[in-house]
């Protein structure tokens, strides 16, 4: 089981740790990107002879939750078919929600800032 380190590092503790995220491994024989615990994962299938990546399921445990790992694991899987000229097609509701709204307020936030909108007092 081969796996390749997509993540710097997040222990450590102090400020050295300060904005960096977990370590994201691509596990390619389990078809997954994972933390380096392996209790949180995104899971992928590929289409098309290998061309397209259907991100179909992410997990973490409840233990781990709020933390951004799912984020951290979508940013691995993206930089990933980048890299490797992949298409992606998000299944995972999580991936698919996180992009609308991602995509959703760049859109607003370029075009209608925030404070055409409140007014002063």
């Amino acid at each position: 089981m081969a796996t390749t380190s997509l993540g710097g590092g997040g222990g450590g503790g102090g400020d050295s740790s300060v904005g960096v995220g977990p370590k994201i491994e691509w596990n390619e024989g389990k078809r997954r990107f994972e933390t380096e615990d392996k209790k949180a994962y995104l899971e992928y299938s590929l289409r098309d002879d290998g061309k397209v990546m259907d991100l179909v399921h992410t997990y973490v445990p409840p233990s781990k939750r709020g933390l951004g790992l799912a984020s951290h694991l979508c940013v691995a899987a993206f930089n990933h078919a980048k890299s490797h000229s992949l298409s992606v097609i998000p299944s995972c509701s999580y991936i698919s929600v996180s992009l609308s709204l991602s995509l959703f307020s760049s859109f607003f936030s370029f075009r209608f800032p925030l404070s055409s909108f409140v007014s002063d007092f």
